[in-house]
């Protein structure tokens, strides 16, 4: 069934309070930070950068296909058909800003159709994103070190 993209897509913007008592939560109530942390790194409008060239007019844009796939692995899965496991949940849809996930025949063909370019500008992107972080692992790193050695126990 064919939908459109008002259908499909949905804003979400502020996080949910998070209190620890007797409630309902869905398996994937970890997702909350991980939307905070995409939100930090400007994912979403770093993915469609990556994929701006693409003249493809989906309802799931490369981006959010490509979105959902690191959701995907972070969540644990490997195989694109376990999307069955989270297809419904609304935590899930929330970070990818999705009414619907899409089925795996839709993820299959967009990552067909994926052109070179705009993967290469991902796999660079992703790279420099990697070494900046390095860097400043490795500089609190040795702040760390030069606090630690002026300690007199």
């Amino acid at each position: 069934m064919k939908s459109s993209k008002s259908d499909v897509h949905g804003k979400f913007h502020g996080l949910p309070q998070l209190r620890f008592e007797d409630q309902q939560l869905t398996s994937f109530s970890g997702l909350i930070v991980i939307q905070e942390l995409f939100a930090r790194l400007d994912m979403k409008s770093y993915l469609r950068d990556c994929f701006r060239s693409q003249n493809v007019t989906t309802i799931f844009g490369h981006a959010k296909i490509f979105l959902l796939l690191i959701v995907h692995m972070m969540l644990g899965f490997r195989e694109l058909r376990d999307i069955r496991y989270y297809v419904d949940d609304p935590l899930v849809k929330r970070v990818l800003g999705l009414k619907r996930l899409p089925d795996v025949a839709t993820i299959s063909r967009a990552l067909s159709t994926a052109n070179e370019a705009s993967v290469e500008r991902l796999r660079h992107g992703q790279r420099s994103r990697l070494q900046r972080s390095s860097g400043i692992h490795s500089r609190l790193h040795r702040n760390r070190k030069i606090r630690d050695s002026g300690r007199s126990d």
